[in-house]
């Protein structure tokens, strides 16, 4: 490639490279509720996503984040699972100036430990966990109202509906899909594979 356009002419490229991380906690959707999670010992996931999640499946309808479709046409799903931070958690509470946020108030699947910038890897990364099942990173997790909703319930504060949106924009998370199907188990290492990385 060089050749054809010269060392000048490509853009930088960040070689691809392995960090090692915690499985923190494992959560799956209560029964009843529409967002909500909670820890468990393990999951199972399938090509699908998680059993009984609300993001379960291979589609979904286009919704606001898909300007570029109309609303409700069905497109691939991308957001089968939800992954947050240890980290990026602490961090969104204390600038918040609540104790806690729990992974499960925000609906989330995986809760990762060591890995402090969980919200900037890049789409493309892959989370391979023991026993061989492996996600895949689609894109960054907008911040909405609903989940400063569901916050707002937990801490007594109605400003915090409003507040999280504004703090959590960029360490929300991440959403992933399933590429290799198996049971992940809570307090576990995981290995991530960062892709080659480049500006176009």
């Amino acid at each position: 490639m060089a050749d054809l356009f010269g060392d000048d002419q490509l853009p930088p490229i960040r070689r691809a490279r392995s960090l090692v991380a915690r499985l923190a906690a494992t959560l799956a959707a209560i029964d009843g509720s529409p967002f909500e999670t909670e820890p468990v010992r393990s999951i199972d996931l399938a090509l699908d996503g998680v059993a009984g999640d609300r993001h379960a499946g291979f589609t979904r309808p286009a919704g606001l984040r898909e300007p570029w479709y109309p609303r409700g046409a069905e497109i691939r799903s991308g957001r089968q699972i939800s992954i947050v931070s240890v980290e990026e958690l602490d961090a969104v509470g204390a600038a918040m100036g609540t104790a806690r946020i729990a992974a499960g108030w925000i609906g989330a699947n995986l809760l990762i430990e060591g890995l402090p910038r969980l919200s900037f890897l890049p789409p493309g990364t892959r989370l391979f966990f023991e026993g061989g099942a492996a996600i895949v990173v689609e894109a960054q997790n907008a911040p909405c109202r609903h989940a400063g909703r569901a916050i707002a319930r937990h801490t007594g504060r109605p400003g915090d509906e409003v507040a999280f949106p504004k703090i959590a924009r960029r360490l929300r998370g991440l959403v992933a899909s399933v590429e290799r199907p198996g049971t992940v188990v809570a307090g576990t290492e995981l290995k991530v594979r960062l892709p080659e990385q480049w500006i176009y």
